[in-house]
């Protein structure tokens, strides 16, 4: 039996030494990256490949940029496009490739690019600032922050992260016209942050990450008379029982088989592993992890479930770590991978 084949994509900011996505061949068995090359390209800060693997898209201080993926997984790049306002921060493609959405985290903009038929970046379709100012703590900017969009799995509606109003507005997607429509708001608790939002693989379970109550809200969803409904049934720390205040909920990803959710904790610097209950969608929590990092920003897990990886912002590397699920425990798993500023990653097999 032939052995699959992954390439890893991680995106930087490149106001230090990085210049550009690093590409790295993925060891699956052994839970290791080996660089092979660097694409340059300005802060790519956040990317995505689109569903069919020929096309990755990344944030960039331009706007956005589209690269086509070669088969070995090599980057080629395609065209540049403006996006109407300031940086984004996060990226999103539909599954069948006809637009790429935009989240921005320094104007509270949402995006909507066309894709043409070739998979490269075309004019802007719509775009809407956020408006309204959210609570005030210390430090804490409450003005619009957009820091994720995701499409809901059956690609109707796209839901906008909105860290500095903590909400989380839902957008009605009009793909004929190219048209972002409000629907429905989730709103958060006050002072919350809520950072980003994942969808269960079956698509009946929404995860919202909030970034200063250290918190995952579990949300029921479901489409009703062509409306959009999300019903909240758990609310579950991120951190452990002994740990200090000084905490901020940063990353969360499901794995490949979606019995498991992952999320990284800055501050005190931990990943926790919560199994996802299949019916229920409910999280039940199997080990909580320090790790040897600072400011694990994003993680990753590998395809088979057996180790995951986080992409430390502060310490500048990117660490691996082994999983054991039966006795509640994570190990760092070899020498750390030195990348300035990683903030992104996208693992994705190659065609054989």
């Amino acid at each position: 039996m032939k052995q699959e084949k992954y390439v890893a994509y991680v995106g930087t900011y490149t106001h230090e030494n990085s210049v550009g996505i690093h590409i790295y061949d993925v060891d699956v068995e052994g839970g290791q990256l080996q660089e092979r090359k660097v694409v340059p390209i300005n802060n790519p800060s956040d990317i995505v490949v689109s569903k069919n693997k020929k096309f990755l898209y990344s944030i960039a201080d331009e706007g956005v940029e589209a690269f086509k993926i070669l088969p070995d997984g090599d980057l080629e790049p395609m065209n540049k496009q403006w996006i109407g306002g300031m940086r984004g921060c996060y990226v999103e493609v539909d599954d069948e490739n006809r637009y790429l959405f935009v989240g921005g985290h320094h104007d509270g903009r949402v995006t909507m690019m066309q894709l043409k038929e070739d998979g490269s970046i075309g004019e802007i379709a719509d775009g809407v600032f956020h408006k309204g100012m959210g609570r005030s703590i210390a430090q804490r900017n409450f003005t619009p922050h957009v820091d994720c969009v995701k499409l809901t799995p059956d690609q109707k509606f796209l839901c906008a992260v909105d860290n500095g109003l903590d909400q989380v507005k839902v957008y009605r997607v009009d793909y004929e016209r190219g048209k972002l429509e409000l629907d429905d708001i989730i709103r958060g608790p006050l002072e919350s942050a809520p950072r980003m939002i994942r969808f269960s693989r079956n698509g009946k379970f929404a995860y919202i990450l909030y970034e200063l109550l250290n918190e995952v809200e579990v949300y029921s969803y479901r489409v009703e008379k062509n409306q959009p409904v999300f019903e909240k049934i758990q609310t579950i720390t991120t951190m452990a029982p002994k740990d200090e205040d000084i905490c901020a909920a940063s990353g969360m990803e499901i794995s490949k088989s979606g019995k498991y959710l992952f999320c990284s904790n800055a501050g005190i610097n931990s990943v926790v592993c919560f199994e996802i209950d299949e019916k229920t969608g409910m999280l039940k929590e199997v080990f909580h992890s320090r790790v040897n990092s600072d400011y694990p920003k994003m993680l990753a897990i590998f395809p088979d479930e057996k180790h995951y990886l986080t992409l430390n912002n502060s310490s500048n590397d990117i660490a691996t770590y082994k999983i054991n699920y039966e006795k509640g425990y994570s190990l760092v798993n070899g020498p750390m991978i030195k990348v300035d500023k990683p903030n992104s990653i996208y693992i994705m097999r190659l065609p054989e």
